[in-house]
């Protein structure tokens, strides 16, 4: 009978190890609470492994802080500033004198004061060699073994030459020191952490001490190299001066000196005589004299011209009339008289050149010499002021260096300390303590995730969205055959009952017409279907007393045969091919399933699939419809091969098995997908061997405790 598809037959969109197949924090937190007990183990563990390293391995250390200051205002009595640069005070100054402190000089230097070089915490040799157990065990070894990496014993250090030494020493003590700033002051901690409380002492102060003497020593260096530079550059100058002068001396003995008054009267005399020159070259040039030939013509204008006349200027500044005009005639015939002739322009103009050109040169001479005078006098001024400023500036730092002091000072040494800074036994014991319980979260917490099984009936409708009609519970039997007898012998049994709640659920599943051919599959082997098969068997026959048919379809692994020792030479192919007939090759076990036929799948060559599709399978079942009140179908796990998609839809019910905590989720929804391809509809769900004890620490505590004192385990 052709089972039809219906809604809700295939795994939901929202089900887990689907679209929101999450853990949510109730399942991580009940992960964590079943597992409580290895956390307990492994907050142990990192205890005693925390208190072990903490007492044994662990090795003290001990910090001790000298602190200083900086004064950002110098009292000097004198400016400096151009030849001892202070301290700025802005935090790049800071960072520069941090990183002197811990500068390679300055700790080689501390390293040669305190001597550490003979300290045995700075150099090994000095510490005795005591090789561990480890060492005496690889130094037994022959040499080839001890030549491979990571397997040759520690031996004494090797001797360093000085310098190498003294490097190595510099490299621990920048490892040892910090140097830091508090905020908004210009104070300064020097931190030394070392395994000796006198020797972090030694070097936090050690350090500070020579950080201050440095700055010194750096001030009055600086100060002795401008004294040096300043006095040769006042020697310098004083000569350039005594040279200047010697110059200007010589100068004004060898040359008549003059002053600036001379030379400009020099200057008028020249200006004067080339305006003569010119009236008299243009005398000479013209032939006859301009003022006649404006007089004769009684141009005003042009004679006033040629002879620039101020009386003549002013006459023509009056009124006209008859008066002016007689005065302008008047003085035109005056200014006529006084101009010579032609010969006589000639002469006056060569003489003027004459004397003109003696004033020139007398004029050039006295101007260089008036020009070099001057340029000697300002070279001696200018080396006298300077030579003046350097002398002072040198006097200046005769008399600081007398009074020389340092910026920095030490306002608290350091103490030795009296109890080690690290390591914290406490934070170590708690560290460890801690980082073994998330340790152990972490596993318990992966291993729930990694977890696909199915731990709940709840679970597996969410999953699959059909009803789980039974939850059977695992029992220590060595075999099925010894399971029937459990089942037999212990009838209120907690499985007894689970099976008995089964057949009911099959039974109401369809209140028209109950199911009597039943099929029992799974997803993967291993799931219990077979163990199903034989309990419903049992349970239908003898409980109920119907006749019950059990069909091995699986013919392919023959678990029957094999494992349950129902020997046959026919079987199921043998009665569908006609070679025997089903009440020949039927076999019965009264003592384990009365009123139970059992048909066993017998070997053939044919392929099951072609068998189990044929009509004649199909007619086969109707006959057994008829001829037995229930026939069960063993059929093969849906996932391994196709033959219970070809059985099912001559069933009446699909039981599918799911085996607890262990069928993979992806497994049951593909093999439920395979089935609704076909349009079988999955009759429900048995969620088989089910452990109670476990299913409680998962969170199911209702499942074993409801049943308290109805049970006969």
């Amino acid at each position: 009978m052709a089972a039809e598809a219906a809604p809700g037959a295939g795994p939901r969109a929202d089900a887990p190890g689907g679209v929101a197949d999450d853990l949510d924090l109730g399942g991580l937190l009940r992960a964590l609470w079943r597992g409580r007990w290895w956390l307990a183990l492994a907050a142990a563990v990192g205890m005693a492994l925390g208190a072990w390293y903490a007492l044994r391995v662990a090795v003290p250390v001990y910090t001790a802080t000298a602190v200083l200051v900086i004064d950002d205002e110098e009292q000097r009595v004198v400016d400096l500033e151009g030849v001892v640069s202070g301290f700025g005070g802005d935090q790049t100054s800071i960072n520069t004198e941090i990183a002197i402190m811990r500068s390679r000089g300055l700790l080689g230097k501390l390293a040669d004061e305190l001597s550490l070089i003979d300290e045995p915490l700075y150099n090994p040799r000095l510490r005795p060699f005591e090789p561990t157990l480890r060492d005496r065990a690889l130094a037994a070894l022959p040499e080839a073994v001890q030549a491979l990496p990571g397997l040759a014993p520690r031996r004494a250090p090797a001797a360093l030459d000085p310098e190498a030494r003294r490097q190595r020493i510099v490299d621990a003590l920048r490892g040892q020191i910090a140097v830091s700033n508090q905020r908004q002051s210009l104070v300064f901690r020097i931190t030394a952490t070392t395994t000796d409380p006198s020797m972090s002492a030694r070097v936090a102060n050690g350090l500070a001490e020579l950080y201050v003497r440095d700055q010194v020593e750096a001030e009055l260096e600086q100060t002795a190299r401008a004294t040096d530079w300043l006095t040769e550059r006042v020697a310098e100058l004083q000569g350039d001066l005594e040279a200047a002068q010697d110059r200007l001396r010589d100068f004004a003995a060898t040359t008549q000196i003059v002053d600036v008054e001379e030379v400009e009267g020099l200057n008028r005399q020249i200006a004067d005589l080339r305006a003569r020159l010119a009236r008299a070259e243009r005398s000479v040039s013209a032939g006859a004299s301009p003022v006649a030939r404006a007089l004769a013509a009684e141009d005003w204008a042009a004679l006033l011209e040629a002879t620039g006349d101020p009386t003549l200027r002013r006459l023509l500044a009056q009124p006209e009339g008859p008066a002016r005009a007689a005065a302008l005639r008047a003085r035109g015939q005056a200014l006529a008289g006084d101009e010579p002739d032609a010969g006589r322009a000639g002469e006056q103009a060569a003489a003027l050149a004459r004397t003109l050109g003696d004033l020139e040169a007398q004029f050039t001479e006295r101007s260089d010499a008036l020009v070099t005078l001057e340029a000697l006098e300002r070279e001696v001024a200018q080396t006298r002021a300077l030579t003046e400023y350097f002398q002072t500036r040198l006097r200046e730092i005769a008399v600081q260096q007398g009074i020389q002091s340092t910026q920095a000072r030490v306002l608290s040494p350091a103490q030795v300390p009296r109890f080690p800074a690290a390591p914290s036994k406490r934070l170590i014991v708690a560290g460890a303590t801690l980082a073994a319980l998330l340790a152990a979260g972490a596993v318990l917490i992966a291993r729930e995730l990694m977890q696909s099984g199915i731990r709940s009936a709840e679970e597996l409708e969410t999953l699959t969205g059909l009803t789980v009609m039974g939850q059977l519970p695992r029992v220590k039997v060595r075999s099925r055959m010894a399971m029937l007898d459990y089942l037999s012998e212990r009838s209120t049994s907690r499985l007894a009952e689970a099976f008995r709640d089964l057949r009911t659920s099959i039974m109401l599943s369809n209140l028209d017409r109950a199911p009597r051919v039943i099929l029992s599959t799974s997803s993967v082997p291993g799931e219990g279907k077979t163990t199903q098969s034989l309990a419903l068997a049992q349970g239908y026959g003898a409980l109920d007393g119907k006749r019950v048919l059990l069909i091995e379809c699986d013919i392919r692994r023959r678990t029957f045969s094999d494992k349950l020792d129902f020997t046959s030479e026919f079987g199921l192919l043998a009665v569908l091919s006609g070679e025997a007939e089903l009440a020949d090759v039927v076999q019965r076990r009264p003592e384990h399933l009365p009123n139970v036929d059992v048909l066993v799948g017998d070997r053939g060559k044919a392929n099951p699939v072609d068998v189990f599709s044929s009509a004649r399978f199909a007619r086969f079942l109707q006959e057994m419809r008829e001829a037995y009140d229930v026939v069960i179908l063993d059929a093969p796990p849906v996932l391994a091969v196709p033959d219970a998609r070809v059985i099912a839809p001559e069933s009446d019910a699909v039981l599918y098995a799911v085996k607890w905590d262990d069928t993979p989720r992806s497994a049951v929804r593909e093999g439920l997908r395979l089935l609704a391809s076909v349009n079988v509809r999955v009759a429900g769900l048995v969620l088989t061997q089910i452990d109670v004890k476990g299913m409680e620490r998962y969170g199911q505590a209702g499942y074993g405790r409801y049943g308290e004192g109805y049970y006969a385990d």
